[in-house]
């Protein structure tokens, strides 16, 4: 867990960069970029997930702490998609690149939903939390129905 926040750390540095593109020495790189950030994303949502599920106790302040970085974190991927980083070790389909306009719709929804999950977060009412929710979660499905091998 301490090496995931230290990445995590980094990566939010990285983001900042204004040519993603130049921070990328290799494809290598942008598609360990990409997988770090799903990967911290993933963690986000297991935990809300588990929340809104009953496997754990709903804590209200943890899940906007979840919600908020789930936001942030929405925003990273995408710009490790770089030209070339379709051959390597990863899941990303070559329809990434072929249908690039629906690509960036679909991760720009993607971050839209998970914005309003973090606003959703802050009410504090489950109900409108499990409705955000499932629309977040939707988005990131639909993208690897097309996208994602």
């Amino acid at each position: 867990m301490k090496r995931s926040l230290t990445f995590l750390t980094l990566l939010l540095g990285l983001s900042c960069q204004s040519q993603a593109s130049s921070m990328f020495e290799n494809s290598e790189d942008a598609i360990e970029y990409r997988k770090a950030s799903f990967q911290l994303i993933r963690y986000q949502i297991g935990d809300m997930g588990d929340m809104l599920k009953g496997k754990i106790p709903f804590d209200a302040k943890r899940f906007s702490e979840r919600a908020h970085n789930a936001a942030q974190l929405s925003k990273m991927p995408w710009e490790a998609f770089i030209q070339g980083s379709d051959k390597g070790d990863t899941s990303a389909l070559p329809s990434v690149w072929k249908d690039r306009a629906t690509f960036d719709k679909k991760a720009a929804d993607f971050a839209k939903y998970a914005e309003a999950l973090a606003k959703a977060a802050e009410s504090g009412d489950k109900k409108v939390i499990s409705k955000a929710f499932r629309n977040w979660a939707k988005g990131c499905k639909d993208c690897h129905k097309s996208f994602k091998d």
